[in-house]
């Protein structure tokens, strides 16, 4: 009798099982993934108004919750995933007799995202 190479049916099936359990547990973790990658374009803009912040606390010896008084334009902001709404200066404090002089909290949020609400503080601290 003549010998058949291939594969059966069976191993084809197994094969296909195989890379459907992969792919269920891969989608999850690159969903997790790209919500970080649009993350990056908050955080970017959230350094900008941090420095920003800073910038007009030292000229001024104060401080502002208005992001457009630092010199930053609604435009500034507007990204792919974010735009000016999607920021705001939580809290800030300035007193020159203090350690740090500055303290503030900024905060992002982008409901379509995970995590929902990203804050930054004084010290480069990242909250999710």
């Amino acid at each position: 009798m003549k010998s058949r190479k291939g594969f059966t049916l069976i191993e084809l099936m197994v094969v296909i099982l195989i890379v459907g359990i992969l792919a269920a547990v891969a989608i999850p973790m690159m969903k997790g993934r790209i919500d970080s990658a649009k993350w990056s374009e908050g955080k970017a803009a959230m350094g900008t108004i941090a420095t920003g912040l800073r910038a007009y606390a030292a000229e001024k010896q104060a401080v502002t919750t208005t992001i457009t008084d630092l010199g930053i334009t609604v435009s500034d902001l507007n990204g792919t995933y974010f735009d000016a709404t999607n920021y705001a200066i939580t809290s800030a404090a300035y007193d020159a007799t203090a350690n740090p002089a500055l303290t503030f909290v900024l905060t992002a949020t982008n409901s379509s995202l995970t995590p929902t609400t990203v804050t930054l503080n004084q010290d480069g601290t990242w909250t999710p």
